[in-house]
């Protein structure tokens, strides 16, 4: 099976559609799958669901699809940095499911292991809870939170082999290992493409089992979203 694919345009051709529910990798701007965003803005398809801890910034990775019209529904925990994000939902043309973040993480995690609800003490006694089953476990009040699952992963990864096995660095390893299991079909694009057997079995965070294309980024954008810096000293 080869999985391999010459471009990010490439990997998306037939399994992009309308009114599609993707979930999207990183944390803030670290760890984005940004090739694979801007191959989804050029398919042009619409009326999205997506899932991400955020939205990028404006102009950067999900905020490029904001601009565009192309997400109907974001399920998220942080409206960030992204002040398109903030205007579409305050004025009611963008919907917004609010997750805490533990939650949305474990909500991922859950579905991709094929867990379809679970139990949380997060968000009890909140507008979290509003509408969902409370259930009473050893005197303590929890609210059910049902595990999520995706049409298309698109998930960034440091290092990965042909066979689809996925090496996450550092902070980057944040949302991406869950989502490259909730996703009916999961769409890697990686920064060094190894041969199989170059990767210590050890190492490995995501089984290629779960990883259905590759995409070989290079030369993948590092952004900074905020720079923080001091003034130099006087000569």
């Amino acid at each position: 099976m080869r999985k391999v694919y010459a471009n990010a345009d490439e990997a998306l051709a037939g399994v992009v559609k309308d009114g599609m529910t993707i979930m999207s990798g990183g944390f803030g701007l670290c760890g984005i799958p940004e090739t694979l965003i801007e191959a989804v803005r050029k398919t042009g398809v619409r009326d999205l669901t997506v899932v991400s801890n955020n939205c990028g910034v404006d102009g950067v990775g999900l905020g490029v699809l904001l601009e565009s019209g192309q997400i109907r529904k974001m399920i998220s925990s942080y409206v960030g940095e992204n002040k398109t994000f903030a205007k579409l939902y305050l004025s009611g043309q963008l919907e917004l499911e609010f997750n805490p973040q533990g939650t949305l993480a474990e909500r991922i995690r859950a579905g991709g292991a094929g867990i379809p609800a679970f139990f949380t003490k997060t968000g009890v006694g909140t507008i979290v809870a509003e509408g969902k089953e409370i259930r009473d476990f050893n005197n303590e009040a929890y609210v059910m939170e049902f595990g999520l699952t995706a049409d298309i992963s698109l998930v960034h990864a440091w290092k990965g082999d042909t066979e689809g096995n996925l090496v996450y660095r550092k902070t980057a390893r944040n949302f991406n290992p869950n989502m490259a299991t909730a996703g009916k079909i999961t769409i890697a694009e990686v920064e060094h493409l190894v041969k199989p057997g170059e990767i210590d079995p050890d190492d490995i965070m995501t089984p290629g089992v779960f990883v259905h294309r590759i995409v070989h980024v290079p030369d993948a954008k590092k952004h900074i979203e905020q720079r923080t810096t001091r003034k130099r000293d006087a000569a």
